[in-house]
């Protein structure tokens, strides 16, 4: 009888060991494989936003710079147009009338002179031999003076007949795009007494990002990046746009404006693409620091609730832990710096975060 009680006591003690082993091991098959990644941290340059516009690096107004009907456009508007390409025509006939009178009295002006030219040679010529008086000599000399001032009146009165008759064709100053015009086919422009502005053409190939800064400190610490041609600086303009661009600092205004209080700084942004318009705004990361120990995630593993970014992280135990961190700057384009909320050991979710909870038991692996 005895026996027989240590042999069930035997077996209930090694049923219920088989019992916990197989409940173990179906929690453990439960427990689904979730990627795990740890945080990194690295030395990172941080920034801070400024809101500014762009502006075309070049806009020109076009103008009209003389009295007439303007006669043709030669353009489309928002076209590129390049340098001294003819933009509008404005009525000549006055103007190259201008100009042959301007060559007929040229004409003769150089005609007296060479008369009064060859007088005073011969004028000279008799003086030498007792023929005529001093004073009938100077008088040929000043006659001769007289005609190569006219002559140079005259060319001086030609040239600017033919530059105001040049301008009845109003080309364009820069390369660029331009705009609509102000004014149509058909309307008179008074441009000889205040020229008027027909167009503009804003040279788009690099544009300038302003923005204004209000910390001197600041505007000490980005002096460096000034002077380093090659530091890129981060953009954005509020929207997703096929492209993405960097700025290089150019400009630090040596003031601060008295009514603001700021000081102007300027980016120079390619633009490759035709993509940048003036007018825009933009969003300038201007570096202040740098985090020799920042801590880096994944912005994908990132998630947002009503109390703001979280991280699901795994503990010692697999376990997943809801964490509420505080989001910095992005690095990289992928990478996002954690000011707090975890700490530099920690491991989070990177894959099927739809699928983990807050307390759920996981295999945590890496790649």
């Amino acid at each position: 009888m005895k026996a027989f009680i240590i042999l069930a006591a035997t077996a209930a003690v090694v049923g219920a060991a088989s019992c916990s082993r197989h409940d173990s091991d179906d929690r453990s098959a439960a427990a689904p494989d979730i990627r795990v990644t740890p945080v990194k941290v690295d030395s990172v340059t941080l920034y801070r936003k400024f809101p500014g516009t762009l502006i075309a690096q070049a806009s020109v107004n076009v103008v009209a710079r003389v009295n007439g009907l303007i006669t043709a456009k030669h353009y489309t508007s928002g076209d590129i147009v390049r340098k001294g390409q003819p933009l509008f025509s404005i009525e000549s006939t006055a103007y190259a009338d201008a100009v042959r009178q301007a060559e007929a009295t040229l004409a003769s002006a150089r005609s007296n002179y060479d008369y009064a030219t060859r007088r005073r040679a011969a004028m000279e010529k008799a003086f030498k031999s007792d023929a005529v008086s001093e004073m009938e000599v100077e008088q040929a000399r000043d006659a001769e003076r007289e005609g190569e001032a006219s002559v140079k009146s005259a060319e001086a009165a030609l040239s600017s007949a033919r530059t105001n008759l040049g301008y009845c064709t109003v080309t364009s100053p820069i390369d660029g795009r331009v705009s609509d015009n102000n004014l149509s086919v058909g309307n008179y422009v008074s441009g000889e007494a205040s020229p008027v502005v027909l167009c503009d053409v804003y040279d788009n190939e690099n544009m300038l990002a302003v923005f204004s800064i209000e910390d001197i400190a600041l505007a000490q610490t980005v002096r460096a990046a000034l002077n380093n041609k090659n530091t890129r600086v981060p953009v954005d303009f509020g929207q997703k746009l096929p492209h993405s661009y960097t700025g290089r600092l150019i400009y630090l205004a040596p003031s601060m404006s008295n009514s603001t209080g700021t000081m102007t700084m300027q980016a120079e942004i390619a633009n490759p693409y035709d993509e940048l318009r003036p007018g825009m705004y933009v969003n300038v990361s201007v570096p202040v620091g740098v985090d020799p120990e920042a801590m880096l995630v994944r912005d994908a593993s990132l998630s947002t609730d009503q109390l703001g970014k979280y991280l699901y992280t795994v503990n010692d135990s697999d376990r997943v832990v809801y964490t509420p961190v505080v989001a910095g700057d992005i690095v990289d384009d992928s990478m996002r710096i954690i000011t707090s909320g975890i700490s530099p050991s920690d491991r989070y979710v990177t894959s099927a975060m739809l699928k983990v909870r807050d307390g759920m038991t996981v295999h945590p692996f890496t790649k």
